[in-house]
């Protein structure tokens, strides 16, 4: 199934302000994002859930693949002039967010970038309001200093390098808010550790679901 749109990718620029990232709008193609918004699992809880453990549609997992195929791999590797060809993936949806969500952070250390993918509805009040809009930031301090501002909504693509000015949070937002969560990952202990998490949260959930 061909969801996501290459082309528009391959075109988009790097942006350097407030650090270098990639923002596009409608990485998933119009005609196929409602299909692969309606092939998310329902998600209830809090938290970041490893792909292994959600039961995903056709159209969702199509979106997955694109995100971990080779082509998006090289296309993020040349844009950014990195070597990523023996790194690790690790992936994880998101379904809700809550009050301690959005505070300002980097990432981890063990992950050298990170991808986003929002599939919310364009429409709503929140992201009107700006509530659960991830804000890329000038500074740890402050959220109104902010370079730039990325609504979760229709497909958008959000793609940075980490780094320990990387800062970014959203003002609160309670309720609904889908994003795929992918990083390519060091080869450092710390990396190994949080994947082996990663794999083990997906066992237990899925036990849990059994159950």
């Amino acid at each position: 199934m061909d969801v996501a749109d290459f082309s528009a990718l391959d075109a988009a620029p790097v942006s350097a302000e407030p650090f270098p990232h990639i923002l596009l709008e409608r990485f998933i193609k119009p005609e196929a994002l409602q299909s692969v918004v309606a092939d998310l699992p329902p998600m209830k809880g809090r938290g970041s859930f490893p792909i292994e453990a959600l039961k995903l549609g056709p159209a969702a997992k199509a979106a997955i693949a694109a995100l971990e195929g080779a082509q998006f791999r090289a296309i993020v590797a040349a844009k950014f002039g990195l070597d990523l060809t023996n790194a690790p993936l690790m992936t994880t949806i998101r379904g809700n967010s809550g009050e301690q969500d959005g505070r300002i952070h980097t990432d981890s250390s063990a992950k050298r970038v990170t991808i986003l993918l929002y599939l919310n509805p364009g429409t709503g009040e929140a992201w009107a309001r700006h509530a659960g809009c991830l804000r890329l930031l000038r500074d740890g301090e402050n959220l109104e200093n902010f370079a730039r501002e990325v609504p979760p909504v229709d497909g958008t693509l959000l793609i940075f390098p980490n780094g320990p000015t990387t800062w970014h949070g959203h003002k609160q937002f309670i309720g609904q808010r889908y994003v795929v969560q992918m990083n390519y990952m060091t080869t450092s202990a710390k990396a190994k550790a949080e994947m082996r998490r990663h794999h083990l949260s997906a066992f237990i959930k899925r036990l849990t679901k059994a159950a």
